[in-house]
């Protein structure tokens, strides 16, 4: 049984004040203003540049919030923020949080959302400002790494196929997946936009020989094949549920008999309420994209089944899903 969330921690969830301050201080770069050695308030807004007065307060929240030291009227970064949070550092995660804060006017309008039914953004963020696009593939490229060659080996590839990475953005997976497995040669579609940082990642990889670049739209262009192995890999909360079953069925067509199409997603569980994080996920693309959503691992397993494919298993819970396609087809 679920323990009851305290008052507190309902004012907690309603608070975003804490939110919005580290967005708005990602913003205005206020960590880079810092830099290494501790700043005077004058000095800071200076660099910004901003109002005194204001600054100090603003200033004051984050030394709460841990993200600053104070000591006498000097500010410093903490170390979380030297490592995270000042733009010249190797591990900047910076670009995700500007992500979130050019969203910040999308969340606003979730209520007329709920109300009506009807989408507020015509177009992703990602359309509208390419270099913030790019600049976010960067940093989840980075992230990537560290998991994505767990990933490959638990999925206990034979090492010499040919593996379709559809959407595979910055190619993180296909490189992930090159690099633990020597004999596989890998396939990147995406749009054009994206591969020009494919490209670069590739080369800087030293994968030219072994990784192909294919510029297209999934949704319209054929895929090319035939395949050992189709990725989907965090591509489906973007589309509608029948867009999704037609890019399975292209994938079934792209396969060499005996391949395997294998979808990576944040999936929801089967009474929609969970994992907990995904669930909110879902309000997330629901108020920053045109049509996507989160869907089932019965949904994902419903789009193979109708396409043509065999033994589907949930190889991952509401992580990662397979489908095989048969010899004989």
């Amino acid at each position: 049984m679920s323990r009851e969330l305290s008052l507190a921690e309902v004012f907690q969830l309603g608070y975003y004040w804490e939110t919005k301050i580290l967005l708005t201080a990602v913003k205005l770069d206020v960590f880079s203003a810092i830099g290494e050695r501790p700043k005077a308030v004058e000095d800071i807004a200076g660099r910004i540049p901003a109002d005194e007065s204001t600054l100090a307060l603003f200033l004051n929240a984050l030394v709460a919030m841990k993200l600053l030291t104070k000591e006498s009227d000097l500010y410093g970064n903490s170390s979380t923020a030297s490592k995270y949070l000042v733009r010249h550092s190797v591990q900047y995660v910076g670009h995700l949080l500007l992500l979130h804060d050019a969203e910040w006017n999308n969340w606003g309008q979730l209520e007329e959302t709920i109300r009506t039914g009807r989408r507020v953004v015509d177009r992703h963020v990602f359309e509208t400002d390419p270099e913030l696009g790019s600049n976010v593939l960067t940093v989840l490229n980075r992230i990537g790494r560290q998991s994505g060659p767990d990933f490959a080996r638990r999925l206990k590839l034979t090492g010499s196929e040919r593996l379709l990475d559809l959407g595979g953005g910055a190619g993180t997976n296909a490189i992930a997946f090159c690099q633990v497995y020597a004999e596989l040669h890998a396939t990147v579609f995406d749009l054009p936009v994206t591969l020009k940082l494919t490209e670069k990642m590739v080369k800087e990889a030293g994968l030219q020989s072994r990784i192909t670049l294919v510029s297209g739209d999934f949704n319209r262009d054929q895929l090319g094949g035939p395949y050992e192995v189709v990725l989907m890999s965090d591509i489906l909360h973007y589309q509608t549920f029948q867009m999704n079953q037609d890019l399975v069925k292209k994938a079934f067509v792209s396969l060499a008999p005996g391949g395997r199409l294998i979808m990576k997603d944040r999936f929801l569980d089967e009474t929609g309420t969970g994992p907990a994080w995904t669930t909110a996920f879902t309000i997330h693309i629901l108020v920053n994209t045109q049509h996507g959503s989160c869907y089932t691992c019965r949904d994902a397993m419903h789009w193979m089944t109708t396409s043509g494919f065999d033994s589907i298993v949930e190889l991952e819970k509401t992580a990662v899903v397979q489908g095989l396609k048969s010899r004989e087809a």
